[in-house]
């Protein structure tokens, strides 16, 4: 039962987390004037439109069982035609801005759990068997970690739009091999990864640590 509680409490956040980041860059390209997403049904918070078996199922179950190292997961990507993007908007600008706003909105709710986690804590609330402190606590770090992972600039993840383009065209040649590889050595760039992810989870709890007091 103790395995099965760990699991759901790391797989509902999860799941929840991946399904707005993928609605964030339906609603970007949406916006930028590209409706592929929408047609397809992906601008859309419902989870089953966004989840990938493997990358939102099956890897997060692994991790959270096995312990230890980076979590980290993904689900299906939002189709995005670039073609498409409204005059005034460029294919590069576009595919930036869409790119972003996956990671951008994890970022949101970070904050936003952060700050409901110190909101409680201010009033008495926080209690280490509190499942709704649990789950939020949980969400806060997730979103980072996944802010944090999909900024790397390497295809297929949201980082690579960043790059020139350029070094997008020819990186996306061996983009499976580069992001096998990448996963493979995902216990090493665990600690590099923790840099920033611990930066953002102290700043944020800092922030709401000036109005609430108390901390995570």
């Amino acid at each position: 039962m103790d395995t099965i509680y760990k699991v759901i409490i790391v797989l509902v956040p999860m799941i929840l987390s991946l399904s707005v980041h993928e609605f964030a860059h339906a609603w970007s390209a949406y916006k930028l004037g590209d409706d592929t997403a929408k047609r397809q049904g992906r601008l859309t918070l419902n989870p089953l439109a966004h989840i990938d078996i493997i990358g939102t199922i099956v890897l997060p179950i692994v991790l959270t069982v096995q312990g230890g190292g980076f979590f980290f997961g993904w689900a299906k990507p939002v189709p995005v035609n670039p073609t498409n993007f409204r005059r005034g908007i460029s294919m590069r600008k576009g595919d930036i801005l869409t790119a972003v706003a996956g990671p951008f909105s994890n970022i949101i709710i970070a904050f936003i759990a952060s700050g409901i986690v110190l909101g409680m804590g201010r009033f008495g609330a926080i209690s280490d068997t509190n499942p709704v402190i649990i789950l939020l606590t949980h969400m806060f770090f997730i979103n980072i970690a996944l802010a944090v992972f999909n900024i790397i600039p390497v295809p297929p993840l949201d980082g690579h739009y960043l790059l020139p383009t350029e070094i997008q065209a020819k990186m996306r040649q061996y983009q499976m091999i580069i992001f096998v590889m990448l996963i493979l050595a995902m216990n090493f760039f665990s600690a590099i990864l923790s840099v920033p992810i611990g930066f953002l989870a102290r700043a944020f709890v800092a922030f709401w640590s000036l109005i609430f007091g108390g901390g995570i």
